[in-house]
């Protein structure tokens, strides 16, 4: 029997980078106790760090390290991490995840991933988002989004199909739109 962590450091002989790195934000993620039977992650970057650190000479160790680097808290689904790891590959800067509109409401709606100082706000829609009551739950938090003056933009598996090369367009384009917006221009790169 194995921990799920060292599962994880086991896989890094075998896949690739980015499946790692949705496997391990998995492992660190919060998890959201009214749907999960737990309250805590199931482990943290740290101890991954460590973990990989007393086995510096196992295969895979080199790939674990770069996921290590790449994993962050706070992807919901291996979708939201492979839209952020699209969006830096294709040269856009690391954005917030679970962003909340109102940052000190622990009711407000949040977006998975998103630029607060652009009002930029990301979802990745997967297939529960067809369900009836959730589809209303999300009308409502793009429209709480969009009455507070952010761009929302919403995609799903035909994006992550192709890989979010046309997601990531759309989030440049839309990040462009804002840096030309006087009300939210200050504090970003005109790198794009």
């Amino acid at each position: 029997m194995s921990t799920r962590a060292r599962t994880w450091l086991d896989l890094a002989r075998r896949l690739p980078v980015r499946d790692l790195v949705c496997m391990g934000d998995e492992l660190v993620r919060m998890p959201r106790p009214e749907f999960e039977e737990r309250e805590t992650p199931f482990t943290t970057i740290e101890a991954l760090r460590n973990l990989v650190g007393r086995h510096k000479n196992l295969q895979g160790v080199v790939r674990a390290r770069e996921a290590l680097d790449l994993m962050r808290v706070g992807a919901d689904s291996a979708p939201e991490s492979l839209l952020r790891l699209a969006m830096l590959d294709a040269g856009i800067p690391e954005p917030e995840l679970q962003v909340l509109l109102r940052p000190n409401d622990p009711f407000s709606p949040s977006a998975d991933l998103g630029f607060r100082d652009r009002r930029v706000a990301m979802q990745y829609d997967g297939g529960h988002h067809l369900e009836r009551e959730q589809i209303l739950s999300d009308r409502r938090r793009d429209k709480a989004f969009e009455a507070a003056g952010w761009t929302v933009l919403k995609f799903g598996k035909d994006d992550l199909a192709d890989n979010f090369s046309a997601a990531t367009q759309k989030i440049k384009k839309a990040l462009r739109s804002a840096w030309t917006d006087p009300a939210v221009s200050s504090g970003f790169t005109r790198g794009m």
